[in-house]
């Protein structure tokens, strides 16, 4: 239902997910002629995780946000908080589909939820182990197994950048916009 209210324009509809990415890939797996063979050179440093969290809205629009680490509930809140502002400025209902994370029904976030309902912003909680249903997963799917597969990078920021230009060219190759969100950085918690 909430698809077909997307599609005839009554709603956005977005998918929420976050994500994670190391310094080091997972090799792939890949032909090469006969007595030659690849080589994948591993970095001193395995380095820090980065976390993605995104917005999806397909065939219109990627938003999304990169932190060093996991992604937490002051993230969450803010990436949140600027969907519900967006909602409310262009006066228009906005449908969020995501998982049951911990962060994403903790008591803080829980508290909000009116606020957000007044403004416009909308929650719909997938059942649970149903990521299929979750079309940012594929995202996530495509950027690491075809834009940072086999690759190496040397610090988070060289990493960062990779994902940056990754979700840029998938936006370019799918016709959709991408905006990078950047955080506050007195986040924490």
């Amino acid at each position: 239902m909430l698809e077909l209210a997307a599609a005839t324009g009554e709603i956005d509809l977005k998918y929420l997910d976050e994500s994670g990415f190391c310094a080091w890939s997972e090799p792939s797996y890949t032909y090469y002629q006969r007595g030659e063979q690849k080589r994948l050179e591993q970095t001193k440093r395995r380095g820090r995780r980065l976390s993605i969290i995104g917005f999806l809205q397909p065939l219109i629009s990627f938003v999304y946000g990169l932190v060093i680490g996991g992604v937490n509930r002051k993230s969450y809140i803010q990436i949140m908080e600027l969907e519900a502002q967006e909602a409310e400025k262009i006066g228009r209902i906005r449908v969020i589909v995501q998982d049951n994370g911990s962060i994403h029904r903790c008591k803080q976030v829980q508290q909000l939820w009116p606020k957000w309902e007044h403004m416009g912003l909308y929650i719909f909680f997938l059942p649970a182990y149903c990521s299929e249903m979750n079309p940012i997963e594929l995202e996530w799917q495509h950027l690491k197994k075809d834009e940072l597969a086999g690759r190496m990078f040397d610090d988070e920021l060289e990493l960062a950048q990779a994902v940056i230009n990754g979700v840029q060219a998938r936006g370019e190759r799918g016709n959709y916009s991408t905006q990078r969100i950047k955080f506050n950085s007195n986040l924490s918690g």
